[in-house]
């Protein structure tokens, strides 16, 4: 019996493996938020890069459909300028030259 420990100290051994069990938890527990916080920063960058993509095709074809309207606006222009003006310097021509005294 004098090789057998007492209740005491098996309740102190218990204790201490208990306490080193829970530090272990801890660790791991830590470890695993690391981890987990690694991997959600990883997925929301991934995202944040396929919005910037997309938002970067976006803005270029709104970008395209804006140069196209502004071609489209200097051509209207041109065709007023041409259907207004032409006619009226047309019309001056003939009657200047219908008028050979003037």
């Amino acid at each position: 019996m004098a090789d057998e420990p007492t209740l005491g100290e098996v309740v102190r051994r218990l204790e201490d493996i208990r306490a080193d069990l829970k530090e272990d938890i801890h660790g791991v527990v830590s470890l695993v938020d690391k981890k987990a916080d690694a991997e959600i920063m990883r997925l929301g960058q991934e995202a944040q890069g396929e919005r910037h993509t997309t938002l970067v095709g976006r803005v270029s074809k709104l970008e395209e459909q804006a140069a196209e309207k502004d071609r489209q606006r200097q051509n209207d222009r041109r065709l007023i300028l041409f259907s207004l003006i032409v006619p009226v310097l047309l019309l001056a021509i003939q009657l200047y030259t219908a008028n050979p005294g003037a």
